[in-house]
């Protein structure tokens, strides 16, 4: 884990509330079952990681030694052990991703950020990391920064959305080639067209 890990965490007030009404939905001896939330919740609040006083508070709340949210803190790639950039770049290179392009994706990211894998900029507003499948095949090339999927990529708009992040602009999410809406086709519907 992180050597920052020994900073102080506590949920902010209004992350109290949340985390209150995410215990809520649980049963009574079944809040170990809102572990995971109530790390995204944590990780959120702290800059998008997860310090080692974070995951124990979250022990506490749900009653767990915490050992047990280090281990779901650790399998799971979605949570953060050290900090990350405020952009959080995920090339994502498998199967898909990897015939379609993402090693050009992957080769603008570093060439453009000055980043090699795992790497976070001095101005700390990059970090970029290469991953495996993040479920939008279809779409492939693609990769998600923060939350949000930027897809049917090429090497020219991985650049323009990269360029617009560091101006500070919000690029819109989604098909980046705009042959198409969601996961249709490129070619638009061939199938269901007609009817209810």
């Amino acid at each position: 884990m992180s050597e920052q890990s020994t900073e102080i965490f506590a949920f902010s007030a209004e992350n109290l509330e949340k985390a209150k009404a995410i215990l809520a939905k649980y049963p009574e001896g079944r809040e170990a079952s809102a572990t995971m939330p109530l790390l995204t919740l944590a990780q959120r609040q702290n800059a998008n990681w997860l310090p080692t006083s974070a995951m124990d508070v979250v022990a506490d709340m749900v009653g767990l030694a915490p050992m047990r949210v280090y281990e779901v803190a650790t399998f799971y790639t979605m949570y953060n052990l050290k900090p990350v950039g405020k952009n959080f770049v995920q090339v994502c290179t498998n199967i898909s991703c990897l015939i379609k392009g993402a090693d050009d994706v992957f080769k603008v990211c570093k060439k453009k950020l000055g980043l090699e894998n795992g790497e976070t900029s001095d101005d700390g507003l990059f970090t970029l990391l290469e991953v495996e499948c993040l479920g939008a095949c279809v779409n492939a090339p693609m990769m998600q920064i923060n939350d949000d999927f930027f897809e049917d990529l090429d090497s020219g708009s991985t650049d323009k959305v990269l360029t617009a992040l560091a101006k500070g602009e919000s690029p819109a999410p989604g098909s980046q080639g705009g042959k198409r809406v969601g996961c249709q086709p490129a070619g638009g519907l061939t199938t269901l067209t007609g009817g209810k």
